[in-house]
């Protein structure tokens, strides 16, 4: 095989391997806003009796008294599913109502795993930190989350996406946002904590998810 041959081949290995590597898209929120945020498209309806929700997260406001919204899922008259780092420190649950609040490890500037399983059949929650899990509480057990929403990171909206308030927004980095309808075990979710494959979430993947972005939010690609 000549010389040319060889170095066309391993340049078209070189372009396939390079295709074929896995990126990592986060979405970076640089500044207080009441209009900055990014919806995401569900694979399936948020029609659920049970649930995991994991993500990444990074923020310095965590050093302050300030309410910040970590995900919210709202229909048109009642917010589903938020989760909240509250004014006090605490870190809460909020299903059609009023919420289920923990003392959890402060979130900071380095990127921490955080987790949310919830069961409606025990009623069963608890939050998972960096692959630990927070202890157990009885939440709303009958219960089930309703669907024809939209879910959204970066805002709160007091309606259907509207009615912002830039002192509850988000500030910092989110990634790799995966949601499944079912508990996922304490020994998935640690595993997940230090990026073992595990089954992919059946109503947002990450790795497949369609973004729509508004307003001042940047989407950061890189190879992992």
């Amino acid at each position: 095989m000549g010389l040319l041959a060889t170095l066309l081949i391993f340049g078209v290995s070189l372009s396939l391997a390079s295709a074929e590597r896995p990126m990592r898209r986060s979405l970076v929120f640089p500044m207080e806003t009441d209009n900055s945020y990014v919806e995401l498209v569900p694979q399936k309806d948020l029609d659920m009796g049970a649930f995991t929700l994991c993500m990444r997260v990074a923020t310095e406001l965590a050093e302050g008294n300030r309410e910040i919204i970590l995900f919210a899922y709202r229909t048109l008259y009642h917010d589903e599913l938020n989760v909240w780092r509250e004014a006090d420190g605490r870190y809460g649950l909020y299903l059609s109502g009023d919420g289920v609040l923990f003392h959890l490890p402060e979130l900071n500037t380095f990127q921490t795993h955080l987790c949310l399983t919830w069961d409606s059949k025990l009623g069963m929650a608890a939050f998972h930190v960096d692959g630990k899990r927070s202890i157990r509480k009885v939440y709303k057990p009958g219960h089930k989350v309703q669907k024809g929403g939209k879910v959204i990171l970066g805002q709160d909206p007091d309606s259907f996406l509207k009615d912002f308030d830039s002192k509850q927004s988000f500030i910092g980095e989110i990634t790799d946002v995966n949601m499944w309808d079912y508990v996922l075990s304490d020994a998935m979710i640690e595993a997940l904590h230090v990026g073992k494959r595990m089954p992919r979430g059946n109503i947002f993947d990450w790795e497949t998810i369609e973004l729509i972005v508004n307003g001042n939010v940047k989407v950061i690609t890189e190879e992992l």
